[in-house]
Protein backbone atom coordinates (compact mmCIF):
# COMPACT_ATOMS: atom_id res chain seq x y z
CA UNK A 1 0.00 0.00 0.00
CA UNK A 2 1.49 3.60 -0.85
CA UNK A 3 -0.24 6.65 1.47
CA UNK A 4 -0.82 9.99 -0.07
CA UNK A 5 -2.28 13.23 1.31
CA UNK A 6 -6.10 14.06 1.22
CA UNK A 7 -6.20 18.15 0.62
CA UNK A 8 -9.10 20.11 0.28
CA UNK A 9 -9.31 23.51 -2.15
CA UNK A 10 -7.07 25.35 0.11
CA UNK A 11 -4.56 22.76 -0.41
CA UNK A 12 -4.55 22.09 3.34
CA UNK A 13 -3.97 18.30 4.28
CA UNK A 14 -7.11 16.98 5.82
CA UNK A 15 -6.05 13.19 6.12
CA UNK A 16 -4.17 10.33 4.82
CA UNK A 17 -5.43 7.47 2.28
CA UNK A 18 -3.73 4.28 1.30
CA UNK A 19 -3.73 3.50 -2.28
CA UNK A 20 -3.82 -0.07 -3.55
CA UNK A 21 -0.31 -0.46 -5.48
CA UNK A 22 -1.84 -3.10 -7.86
CA UNK A 23 -3.66 -0.08 -9.41
CA UNK A 24 -1.86 2.94 -8.20
CA UNK A 25 2.37 1.83 -7.85
CA UNK A 26 2.97 -1.06 -10.82
CA UNK A 27 4.91 -1.30 -13.53
CA UNK A 28 4.90 0.93 -16.28
CA UNK A 29 5.33 -0.92 -19.67
CA UNK A 30 5.43 2.27 -22.27
CA UNK A 31 4.56 -0.62 -25.27
CA UNK A 32 1.05 -1.36 -23.39
CA UNK A 33 0.19 2.26 -23.08
CA UNK A 34 1.39 2.70 -26.36
CA UNK A 35 -0.56 -0.32 -27.81
CA UNK A 36 -4.15 1.09 -26.52
CA UNK A 37 -3.86 5.21 -26.89
CA UNK A 38 -2.99 3.92 -30.60
CA UNK A 39 -6.52 2.00 -30.35
CA UNK A 40 -8.30 5.42 -29.22
CA UNK A 41 -6.78 7.29 -31.62
CA UNK A 42 -7.71 4.70 -34.41
CA UNK A 43 -11.63 4.66 -33.37
CA UNK A 44 -11.66 8.28 -33.56
CA UNK A 45 -10.63 8.44 -37.24
CA UNK A 46 -13.59 8.84 -39.39
CA UNK A 47 -12.37 7.14 -42.49
CA UNK A 48 -15.70 8.49 -44.50
CA UNK A 49 -13.77 9.67 -47.82
CA UNK A 50 -16.23 7.92 -50.54
CA UNK A 51 -15.94 7.59 -54.27
CA UNK A 52 -18.26 5.83 -56.92
CA UNK A 53 -17.09 2.80 -58.91
CA UNK A 54 -18.56 2.56 -62.79
CA UNK A 55 -21.83 0.69 -60.98
CA UNK A 56 -22.74 3.45 -58.97
CA UNK A 57 -22.63 5.89 -61.17
CA UNK A 58 -25.57 7.48 -62.55
CA UNK A 59 -26.37 6.74 -66.01
CA UNK A 60 -24.29 4.10 -68.26
CA UNK A 61 -27.33 1.98 -69.38
CA UNK A 62 -27.48 2.57 -73.18
CA UNK A 63 -24.68 1.71 -75.04
CA UNK A 64 -22.76 4.29 -76.50
CA UNK A 65 -22.92 3.52 -80.53
CA UNK A 66 -23.06 0.36 -82.21
CA UNK A 67 -20.44 -1.97 -81.66
CA UNK A 68 -19.26 -2.03 -85.25
CA UNK A 69 -19.02 0.91 -88.52
CA UNK A 70 -18.23 3.80 -86.55
CA UNK A 71 -14.63 4.01 -86.43
CA UNK A 72 -14.70 4.86 -83.14
CA UNK A 73 -13.16 2.20 -80.39
CA UNK A 74 -15.88 0.21 -78.88
CA UNK A 75 -17.64 0.84 -76.00
CA UNK A 76 -20.37 -0.29 -73.82
CA UNK A 77 -21.34 2.30 -71.12
CA UNK A 78 -20.77 6.14 -70.18
CA UNK A 79 -19.84 5.35 -66.58
CA UNK A 80 -16.34 3.85 -67.92
CA UNK A 81 -13.34 5.10 -65.49
CA UNK A 82 -11.39 5.84 -68.51
CA UNK A 83 -14.17 8.30 -69.31
CA UNK A 84 -15.03 12.07 -68.15
CA UNK A 85 -17.65 12.00 -65.54
CA UNK A 86 -17.35 8.17 -65.52
CA UNK A 87 -16.59 5.70 -62.35
CA UNK A 88 -13.18 5.97 -60.10
CA UNK A 89 -11.01 2.56 -60.21
CA UNK A 90 -10.00 1.38 -57.00
CA UNK A 91 -10.90 4.62 -54.99
CA UNK A 92 -11.53 5.26 -51.16
CA UNK A 93 -14.30 3.99 -49.84
CA UNK A 94 -15.72 4.60 -46.04
CA UNK A 95 -13.44 2.33 -43.60
CA UNK A 96 -13.58 1.30 -39.87
CA UNK A 97 -9.87 1.75 -39.01
CA UNK A 98 -10.67 0.58 -35.43
CA UNK A 99 -9.06 -2.71 -33.62
CA UNK A 100 -9.98 -4.90 -30.16
CA UNK A 101 -8.11 -4.82 -27.12
CA UNK A 102 -8.89 -6.64 -24.81
CA UNK A 103 -10.55 -5.23 -21.41
CA UNK A 104 -8.27 -6.65 -18.88
CA UNK A 105 -5.48 -5.44 -21.13
CA UNK A 106 -7.28 -1.79 -21.01
CA UNK A 107 -7.65 -2.33 -17.49
CA UNK A 108 -4.03 -2.69 -16.64
CA UNK A 109 -3.40 0.32 -19.46
CA UNK A 110 -5.32 2.92 -16.95
CA UNK A 111 -3.51 1.35 -13.88
CA UNK A 112 -0.13 2.53 -15.40
CA UNK A 113 -0.96 5.56 -16.69
CA UNK A 114 -2.23 6.37 -12.88
CA UNK A 115 0.80 4.41 -11.49
CA UNK A 116 2.68 6.72 -13.92
CA UNK A 117 1.35 9.98 -12.66
CA UNK A 118 1.92 8.83 -8.91
CA UNK A 119 5.43 7.47 -9.49
CA UNK A 120 6.08 11.30 -10.94
CA UNK A 121 4.53 12.79 -7.94
CA UNK A 122 1.74 14.18 -10.42
CA UNK A 123 -1.37 12.77 -8.72
CA UNK A 124 -3.47 14.67 -6.44
CA UNK A 125 -6.35 13.60 -3.98
CA UNK A 126 -8.93 16.26 -2.63
CA UNK A 127 -12.08 15.11 0.28
CA UNK A 128 -14.33 17.14 -2.29
CA UNK A 129 -14.45 19.61 -4.84
CA UNK A 130 -17.60 20.97 -5.42
CA UNK A 131 -18.45 24.59 -6.48
CA UNK A 132 -22.25 26.64 -5.70
CA UNK A 133 -22.04 28.40 -8.77
CA UNK A 134 -20.90 28.17 -12.45
CA UNK A 135 -17.91 30.97 -11.91
CA UNK A 136 -14.54 30.09 -13.91
CA UNK A 137 -13.02 32.58 -12.03
CA UNK A 138 -13.19 30.43 -8.54
CA UNK A 139 -12.67 27.43 -10.46
CA UNK A 140 -9.21 28.53 -11.64
CA UNK A 141 -8.37 30.24 -8.60
CA UNK A 142 -8.50 26.40 -7.17
CA UNK A 143 -6.42 25.21 -9.38
CA UNK A 144 -3.99 27.99 -9.13
CA UNK A 145 -3.76 26.95 -5.01
CA UNK A 146 -3.54 23.17 -6.09
CA UNK A 147 -0.67 24.17 -8.54
CA UNK A 148 -1.93 22.79 -11.40
CA UNK A 149 -1.65 24.65 -14.66
CA UNK A 150 -2.68 21.09 -16.64
CA UNK A 151 -5.21 18.78 -15.38
CA UNK A 152 -7.33 15.97 -15.36
CA UNK A 153 -10.17 15.75 -12.56
CA UNK A 154 -11.79 12.44 -12.09
CA UNK A 155 -15.34 12.36 -9.84
CA UNK A 156 -18.28 10.13 -9.15
CA UNK A 157 -20.87 12.57 -9.22
CA UNK A 158 -22.18 14.65 -11.81
CA UNK A 159 -21.35 18.03 -10.51
CA UNK A 160 -21.99 20.37 -13.29
CA UNK A 161 -20.78 23.42 -11.96
CA UNK A 162 -17.41 22.22 -11.83
CA UNK A 163 -17.52 20.89 -15.65
CA UNK A 164 -19.42 24.27 -17.01
CA UNK A 165 -16.38 26.26 -14.57
CA UNK A 166 -14.15 24.22 -15.97
CA UNK A 167 -15.06 24.02 -19.74
CA UNK A 168 -13.83 27.47 -21.07
CA UNK A 169 -10.04 26.54 -19.59
CA UNK A 170 -7.33 25.32 -21.59
CA UNK A 171 -5.84 22.36 -20.30
CA UNK A 172 -8.13 21.41 -18.00
CA UNK A 173 -11.22 18.09 -18.16
CA UNK A 174 -13.54 17.04 -15.82
CA UNK A 175 -14.63 13.22 -16.25
CA UNK A 176 -16.46 10.59 -14.54
CA UNK A 177 -14.59 7.58 -13.03
CA UNK A 178 -16.68 5.34 -15.73
CA UNK A 179 -15.18 7.53 -18.85
CA UNK A 180 -11.47 7.52 -17.70
CA UNK A 181 -9.07 6.60 -20.08
CA UNK A 182 -4.88 5.94 -21.25
CA UNK A 183 -5.30 9.18 -23.58
CA UNK A 184 -6.96 11.81 -20.85
CA UNK A 185 -4.33 10.29 -18.12
CA UNK A 186 -1.04 10.68 -20.75
CA UNK A 187 -2.61 13.90 -21.82
CA UNK A 188 -2.75 15.60 -18.84
CA UNK A 189 0.27 16.45 -16.68
CA UNK A 190 -1.45 15.92 -13.31
CA UNK A 191 -4.57 13.74 -12.04
CA UNK A 192 -6.68 14.81 -9.44
CA UNK A 193 -9.19 12.09 -7.90
CA UNK A 194 -11.97 12.88 -5.68
CA UNK A 195 -11.52 10.79 -2.59
CA UNK A 196 -15.01 8.90 -3.21
CA UNK A 197 -13.41 7.72 -6.55
CA UNK A 198 -10.51 5.79 -5.48
CA UNK A 199 -12.60 3.02 -3.99
CA UNK A 200 -15.31 2.58 -7.14
CA UNK A 201 -11.65 2.89 -9.68
CA UNK A 202 -9.65 -0.21 -7.19
CA UNK A 203 -13.09 -2.34 -7.40
CA UNK A 204 -13.46 -1.49 -11.67
CA UNK A 205 -9.16 -2.10 -12.65
CA UNK A 206 -8.90 -5.36 -10.54
CA UNK A 207 -11.66 -7.26 -11.39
Amino acid sequence: MSTVNIVNTKNESVGEIDLNDEVFNREVKEYLLHEVVRMQRAARRGGNACTKTRVEVRGGGRKPWRQKGTGRARAGTRTSPIWRGGGVTFGPKPRDYSFKVNRKVKHQAVSMALSARFQEGNLIVMDSFSLEAVKTKDFVGIMNVLDVQNGLIITNDANENLKKSSRNVNGYKVMSSEGLNVYDILLHKKVILIQPVIESLEKRLMA
